[in-house]
């Protein structure tokens, strides 16, 4: 059980010296890697809430708990008896040992924020207990800016009539994820947000416009007209086409670290949320072009890519609603903007067009349907109603069943296990998760760590987590108290000698040495038990300090194995594992980012806190 405030600090550091956790001298420090990666963003200021008591249930868990919609012509179905629900495992049936109904939203509550002690931050996310919670992502990189205009104003028509109690929070993806509005059931707060700068509509940074698809054609054209060699033109083709790859690739690539992103932001909130993603989407795959000079250059398969995200996401219980935010899209030759290409006596190249119209549509719309399919959500393309799609999505998503039953323990191998619910009677429409890793204790899953096929050089998880403004990662929950070295409450604790931090030598004027005391949650951490009958776990430790421009001034970054002995891990699971971390900072204002990383699970923990350096004082 996880304390509501810092335990007794002689207590905590009994503990943590016995584990040589915190200051010891021979622990390993490495430099942080994510010091190289990290973008600047606004950074929002986390809520103080205590650590709830209930265990944060994980994908290899003894329980596996499926969130099953029943639907009838799009209506959810009510009052369904246990007996008739059948799950199976691989082809065969479990049974069942816990149900349970969840039926719409509750009266309309704010979220319960506890105020922590002075200078304690906890990456608890705060959200209003209503059953059910709604992320609407609204993605500038993958959306043209007309149709986020249209997104925002239906968006804004819907919120005029949204159900009381409808619990919402607001994320925008640019070139990167940012939180806008944390959780809240105020209507009139959610619409101020929606019609503010900071969701509002941008140029996406790796989205070709139709502008400048257009250009490339007529390039084409005037080279051909300029009797260019055949040679020429090709290269010139060729090099457009890489580059579109190119741009598609970043693009895929920056999306789905997004949406893993947020599968690690929502893991704390228990129970079953719906991601309700304004998207133009991005393709599946790229197919070669035959018309090119090495057609297969250009060849693309996302499908490996965008499981592995879809299933981080259902591990996390969160049920994507793809809306393409474009609407009815009709043929590009029966647009009135269209101007014809190629050689107009012969026809020009309507065909060319329509049949790449027709390919991309096709590729996009199957990304929307996977995700949806994998995670028990629904998608919803070719429609203009925006604002009616997002209520549907609201609606689908508040009525479910939850199903659970134990695994066979054997069955702990590390593989996926396809998934499969039946109800007896009549023929309802079912959206759930269509599997799960059944993760070994004692290895890494490379599907935790999000790695991409075709960008193997993509960051790590800790990286990350690490970089400054993203969303707090909530899969291992912690709280921490950000405290001056020479707190009371410290006292008798040695930190080490010497410089605090890799940067700390660079540091400008007189410097303040902090010691960050952690209390993490151990449930959300992985201990293997080893041959010597220890319980192992591998954690990192990092803290980052930003400037107000994303640019680092300090940082911290330890690997640390835990090997304890049965009644130590008796205690630890009882309560929390301690951590003190020293850095030096000097006087002024910085953002102070907070991460634990379970090497062996692939799970993250972070928070960013502002933090206020005084300046030290002649004399002292």
């Amino acid at each position: 059980m996880m304390r509501s405030g810092l335990c007794a600090i002689h207590s905590v550091l009994a503990i943590l010296l016995a584990l040589g956790i915190g200051a010891a001298a021979n622990a390993q420090t490495q430099p942080s890697s994510a010091a190289q990666t990290a973008a600047p963003t606004a950074a929002a200021t986390p809520s103080a809430v205590v650590l709830p008591n209930a265990a944060v249930l994980h994908t290899n868990a003894n329980l596996v708990l499926v969130d099953v919609v029943v639907a009838d012509k799009s209506k959810p179905i009510h009052a369904l008896d246990r007996g008739r629900f059948h799950i199976f495992e691989d082809g065969h049936e479990q049974t069942i040992s816990s149900f349970d109904e969840h039926m719409g939203a509750a009266q309309a509550v704010e979220p319960n924020v506890v105020k922590l002690p002075p200078n304690t931050f906890s990456n608890t996310p705060v959200y209003p207990d209503t059953g059910v919670v709604n992320v609407l992502l609204l993605d500038a990189l993958n959306t043209p800016i007309a149709s986020q205009v249209d997104v925002r104003r239906q968006m804004i028509e819907y919120l005029g009539k949204i159900k009381p109690g409808t619990s919402l929070a607001i994320y925008t993806l640019a070139s990167r994820l940012r939180l806008v509005q944390g959780f809240t059931t105020d209507a009139a707060q959610l619409a101020k947000v929606v019609q503010g700068t900071k969701a509002g509509p941008q140029q996406s940074v790796a989205l070709e416009t139709e502008n400048g698809a257009q250009s490339s054609d007529e390039l084409l054209d005037m080279m051909a007209a300029a009797k260019a060699s055949a040679a020429s033109i090709a290269s010139v083709q060729q090099f457009m086409a890489d580059t579109a790859a190119f741009q598609t690739d970043m693009r895929v690539r920056m999306t789905l670290d997004a949406l893993n992103e947020l599968a690690r932001s929502l893991s704390g909130i228990p129970g079953r949320k719906n991601l309700i993603w304004f998207s133009g989407s991005f393709p599946i795959a790229l197919n070669p072009d035959d018309a090119l000079k090495s057609p297969f250059n250009v060849l693309r398969d996302y499908s490996d890519d965008v499981q592995q995200t879809a299933e981080l996401l259902s591990a996390a219980r969160v049920a994507v609603y793809p809306v393409d935010a474009r609407g009815v899209r009709s043929m590009p030759t029966f647009q009135a903007s269209y101007q014809a290409t190629g050689n107009m006596a012969k026809g020009g190249n309507f065909t060319r067009d329509n049949d790449r119209f027709m390919a991309a549509k096709e590729s996009e719309n199957s990304t929307m349907q996977q995700i949806a399919e994998q995670t028990g959500g629904q998608e919803y393309v070719n429609t203009n109603d925006l604002a009616d799609a997002l209520a549907h999505a609201v609606e689908h998503g508040s009525d479910y069943y939850t199903v659970g039953y134990v695994p066979a323990a054997d069955k702990l191998d590390g593989r996926f296990h396809k998934l499969q619910v039946k109800v007896d009677g009549v023929s309802y429409k079912l959206a759930y998760r269509r599997g799960y890793y059944a993760d070994k204790g004692d290895k890494a899953s490379s599907h935790d760590e999000g790695k991409s096929s075709h960008d193997p050089g993509k960051p790590s998880m800790i990286v990350q987590a690490a970089m400054f403004g993203a969303p707090a990662a909530t899969q291992i929950l912690f709280q921490a108290r950000v405290m001056t070295a020479d707190d009371p409450q410290i006292k008798g604790v040695k930190l080490p000698d010497g410089p605090a931090g890799a940067m700390a030598g660079s540091l400008k004027g007189p410097v303040t040495r902090y010691a960050v005391v952690m209390q993490i949650d151990p449930k959300g951490v992985r201990f293997v038990d080893t041959q010597d009958g220890t319980h192992m776990a591998a954690l990192e430790v990092a803290l980052i300090a930003y400037d107000d421009d994303g640019k680092r001034v300090n940082y911290f970054d330890r690997s640390v194995t835990l090997n304890l002995k049965d009644a130590q891990y008796a205690r630890v699971m009882a309560g929390t594992i301690p951590a003190i971390v020293p850095l030096d900072l000097a006087a002024g204002k910085v953002a102070l980012r907070m991460v634990i990383l379970d090497r062996a699970a692939g799970r993250a923990g972070s928070l960013e806190v502002p933090v206020r350096i005084a300046a030290v004082k002649a004399g002292s």
